[in-house]
């Protein structure tokens, strides 16, 4: 009977410190290294993997738990691709959603979905026509290390929905193209509030 109470006791303690929660929120920043996917002109000519170019994301971050943990962020994030000298810039607003686990000390581990809505998009003084969703999932895979209040994080994204931007260029020769996803790094700094 004694080993039984004695057993409760602890499994009770140990579900109750498991499910204890460090609910709380912060702002983040960092840097971007990204491409976008391939650019299709309207003649069939075919720029592949572009090269990547430094962007930069701010914003804010909540989080509920504490081993295993929910973090949602709000995020604005500003993208360049170099399509053979030519830039494709994206702005949108990101909205990530993930769960994370420590792992050891001040290392966790995470992933989840991440909704993408597309601000505004710019070819270097072409005008874009059409972009064809504005609103786009992709997913978030990465690790970090917290210290204290400052957060470190490295994480990569890839958008899932397929997502082109079309536009005329300067000489009219009908629309060309470029793969909207984002293929990127993401590094980012966050202190808690």
């Amino acid at each position: 009977m004694r080993k039984t109470i004695l057993l409760a006791i602890i499994a009770l303690t140990s579900l109750t410190t498991f499910a204890q929660t460090e609910s709380g929120f912060g702002i983040k920043g960092g840097l971007n290294y990204n491409a976008n996917g391939d650019y299709f002109e309207s003649t069939g000519e075919a720029a592949r993997n572009p090269d990547r170019n430094v962007g930069y994301h701010f914003g804010i971050f909540g989080k509920i738990g504490n081993r295993m943990y929910l973090r949602p962020e709000l995020v604005y994030t500003k993208t360049k691709s170099d399509y053979d000298g030519d830039k494709f810039d994206i702005s949108k607003l990101d909205l990530p959603l993930l769960v994370g686990a420590k792992i050891i000390g001040p290392l966790h581990v995470f992933a989840g979905p991440a909704f993408q809505y597309i601000l505004d998009t710019e070819f270097e003084g072409i005008t874009i026509n059409d972009i064809e969703n504005d609103f786009t999932v992709g997913v978030n895979i990465g690790a970090g290390l917290n210290l204290g209040k400052l957060g470190i994080d490295l994480r990569y994204e890839r958008g899932f929905s397929e997502n082109e931007a079309t536009f005329v260029g300067n000489l009219g020769s009908g629309a060309s193209r470029i793969d909207a996803r984002p293929d990127q790094l993401i590094l980012s700094l966050s202190i808690s509030l």
